[in-house]
């Protein structure tokens, strides 16, 4: 999916039609580049617009949107589309539209979202030198996997089996270790597309198993709302990765603040305009984690929340 829009930074937004003449009076070019869908990124849109708008004072910026909808194969050629518009900064939200960013040029800066660790997937030298024309924020999700089991294991003390939903691309060392070291067996059902989706959760039915912790990938995330749809009809009690989720319908999500990372990485890209270089910006880690319940889903399925866990929540959904 390609979409433009001017942003008016400090001023709003307004769409203008004439792209040519945004190039001929030349307003900087934000190529975003997501591998999951407007659909279920339309909060982290509005707070990397945030970033922009509150860091450019009184300077127009074209974004030049490319979606992936799940489909990561397709996000080399998306890059390189926006590598040939010659725009002057790339986004590349998720660790597949990053990695797709970075081997499309080596001249363009690029800004990253990513989950998985930008240093061990070879996106930057080191967090605090980064390095080449690539920084951004690193959300750290094999912690949060990590710490959405122990909320999990809280919430139902009784599991032992736990169904894992994760995207094929995804390393779950670190989330199979967290689950061995509290005595919780994972059992893995891999989708690489959301129709695979359906099949893991037959999966999980055959197994038995007393939740599902779904993965936090851009794909996963794309296909939320059928996810979710089908947790219900097993009446399984699903873990997730932030509040869309928990609005949606998950009975529990605990992360990072993916709209404020998005935030972040709207202001390195107005820093990057205004001329720095992304070699001298550090990668930022987030500091804002949320905890959200929803406790019509909880009850729907006949879960008593704990008050301790009631009483740490951002949010409680009734």
């Amino acid at each position: 999916m390609r979409r433009r829009e001017f942003i008016a930074a400090l001023g709003g937004a307004a769409a203008w039609p004439m792209v040519a003449n945004a190039q001929q009076t030349s307003v900087p070019v934000v190529g975003f580049l997501n591998s999951g869908s407007l659909a279920s990124t339309a909060h982290q849109v509005q707070a990397f617009r945030q970033g922009l708008e509150e860091n450019l004072a009184g300077q127009n910026v074209l974004l030049d949107f490319r979606w992936a909808d799940g489909q990561f194969d397709r996000l080399p050629a998306l890059a390189a589309d926006l590598v040939s518009q010659k725009v002057t900064v790339i986004f590349g939200g998720g660790p597949p539209a990053a990695m797709a960013a970075k081997q499309a040029t080596a001249t363009i800066p690029v800004v990253f979202t990513s989950g998985d660790d930008p240093v061990k997937s070879g996106l930057v030298a080191s967090l605090s030198r980064p390095g080449g024309n690539v920084t951004g924020v690193s959300i750290l999700l094999g912690e949060m996997q990590a710490k959405r089991l122990e909320l999990l294991r809280e919430l139902i003390p009784s599991a032992s089996v736990v169904g894992l939903l994760s995207h094929p691309r995804s390393s779950n060392e670190d989330t199979e270790a967290a689950a061995r070291s509290i005595g919780l067996q994972l059992y893995r059902a891999p989708a690489a597309t959301e129709d695979a989706v359906d099949a893991a959760f037959a999966s999980f039915a055959g197994r038995r198993v007393s939740a599902v912790l779904v993965g936090s990938d851009p794909a996963l995330a794309a296909w939320r709302k059928r996810i979710l749809a089908l947790a219900s009809d097993l009446s399984l009690p699903t873990v997730c990765e932030d509040r869309g989720y928990a609005t949606d319908g998950c009975v529990m999500s605990y992360g990072a603040d993916i709209s404020d990372a998005y935030r972040q990485a709207g202001i390195y890209v107005a820093r990057l305009i205004r001329g720095e270089k992304p070699s001298d910006l550090p990668v930022m880690q987030p500091t804002k984690f949320e905890l959200f319940i929803n406790l019509k889903t909880a009850k729907s399925l006949g879960l008593e929340v704990p008050p301790s866990l009631l009483a740490r929540a951002d949010e409680v959904i009734e």
